[in-house]
């Protein structure tokens, strides 16, 4: 995998492990784990905790840049994704 790649997989598991587990959009999805599977169990505790989403997160984006890292396939919502993120990380630290 490339550096350019592997940078792309860093930002998109970010990016999507801050939906999962913090993004008000993605709230739903995580009130409809705990009344499913209760508010202690370990599948609330994973939507929920950063470190272990994230586990499963890269995992899979590695899978995929490992697969298609040279494609626009992988490149293009690799690139927005890095992006949003990059982005959302600026806008706290200049606001």
């Amino acid at each position: 995998m490339s550096l350019a790649a592997f940078l792309l997989a860093l930002g998109t598991t970010c990016r999507i492990t801050r939906f999962i587990t913090k993004d008000t959009l993605a709230a739903g999805f995580r009130m409809w784990i705990a009344d499913r599977f209760g508010d202690e169990s370990p599948v609330t505790y994973l939507v929920n905790c950063g470190w272990c989403t994230s586990t499963w997160v890269g995992g899979a984006t590695a899978a995929y840049a490992f697969s298609l890292d040279t494609t626009a396939w992988f490149q293009i919502p690799a690139t927005a994704l890095t992006l949003s993120y990059l982005a959302g990380v600026a806008s706290r630290w200049l606001d």
